[in-house]
């Protein structure tokens, strides 16, 4: 696919009043589809611990802290599971910090369990949420060997990992200088893995953390170049840094309205044939904007559990989504954790293909 040079890429990343609405303008007829998609989900954190220490993270917790979960037993997930079944959720979001094992305490709970890892954990759980609910696995585990991925393929409809940045300058930065797994190496390497094993996938970029226009531009392309080979990616997240209280970047500035716009429209331009989403509470006040600028997905929406990642910023009530989303004249429609081009033997282990193939209440 044709796409956008790295010079086009920072002109339109480096526009200014007239050129943004230009740019919005030459986003808006992409659009095929007056259709907004989000999915109904539950979130589900095994456990807040993670060899990872990210400045601008409040997931994480210190084995030793008070408010830590070590991790969530069999009996706690599927309790949640089941009431997720009774709000006719359809994504079951496994999410935990990385590579969490590697601390006694995880590694001891696990054990106790009768599991000898976090992965082998996930998949029973995956597995159970399968056969005792209406719902759909999605997990996030982190970084994975691709033996890792293809196992877990097993038992998921979808799996998705953030990219953030492609820039390896991030690692020497209070960003990432504790967090081994953001080398943006191994995260390229899981995705590029779960492309070669017909993963559909979710990743996206974290804008704020101290990249530049530069680097944001060279992350779009770095995606490009792996959706071009394997053309496995369904989804990318353009997501805000957020200060918060306490966190080592609390004193860094979020991106500006107007980065962000043009951060989503040039993702669209470069990814027509993915969705793009904008967490909608983390923008409260802008959310309407960014589907103005080629957004078409306003994500997982939980009608029952917080973003244990963003604790801070509640989800949007499903009729207030409606509401903003038939306002600008598009149509909200509920989706599967696994888009509908992906729906085939080619992207879905039989087990789950036959199970999608069951759920035809969806519109799309």
């Amino acid at each position: 696919m044709a796409i956008l040079s790295k010079k086009d890429l920072l002109y339109l990343l480096n526009g200014k009043s007239r050129e943004i609405i230009s740019l919005m303008s030459e986003t808006s007829l992409l659009k095929v589809s007056d259709i907004i998609t989000y999915s109904k989900n539950v979130f589900l954190p095994l456990t807040d611990i993670c060899r990872n220490n990210c400045g601008y993270c409040t997931f994480r917790k210190d084995p030793e802290s008070d408010q830590a979960k070590i991790l969530m037993t069999p009996d706690e997930i599927m309790g949640i599971v089941e009431k997720a079944n009774a709000f006719n959720c359809k994504e079951a979001l496994f999410t935990f910090g990385e590579k969490p094992e590697e601390t006694d305490s995880v590694m001891s709970s696990l054990e106790d369990l009768g599991f000898t890892g976090m992965l082998e954990y996930l998949y029973f759980i995956c597995d159970e949420t399968l056969k005792n609910s209406g719902l759909l696995p999605h997990s996030n585990p982190g970084i994975l060997k691709k033996n890792e991925l293809k196992m877990l393929r097993e038992v998921n409809a979808s799996m998705g990992l953030m990219l953030e940045t492609s820039s390896p300058r991030i690692m020497e930065t209070i960003a990432h200088k504790n967090s081994p797994g953001k080398d943006p190496k191994l995260r390229i390497e899981t995705i590029e893995n779960a492309g070669k094993l017909k993963i559909p996938f979710t990743t996206g970029l974290l804008i704020g953390i101290g990249e530049t226009v530069t680097e944001r531009a060279e992350s779009l392309m770095e995606l490009r170049r792996i959706q071009d080979k394997y053309g496995h990616i369904q989804e990318i997240i353009i997501q805000n840094f957020k200060p918060k209280k306490g966190i080592p970047m609390e004193g860094f500035k979020e991106p500006s309205l107007a980065e962000m716009i043009k951060m989503v429209s040039v993702t669209k331009l470069m990814f027509p044939e993915v969705s793009v989403q904008v967490p909608p509470n983390l923008n409260k006040h802008h959310s309407q904007i960014f589907l103005m600028a080629g957004a078409d997905d306003w994500g997982g929406v939980s009608p029952l559990t917080p973003d244990f990642v963003n604790p801070e910023a509640p989800w949007p009530e499903i009729e207030y989504l409606k509401l903003i989303t038939e306002e600008l004249g598009f149509k909200l429609h509920e989706r599967l954790p696994v888009y509908p081009k992906y729906i085939n033997e080619e992207f879905l282990d039989n087990d789950i293909l036959k199970r999608v193939n069951e759920m035809k209440s969806l519109p799309i």
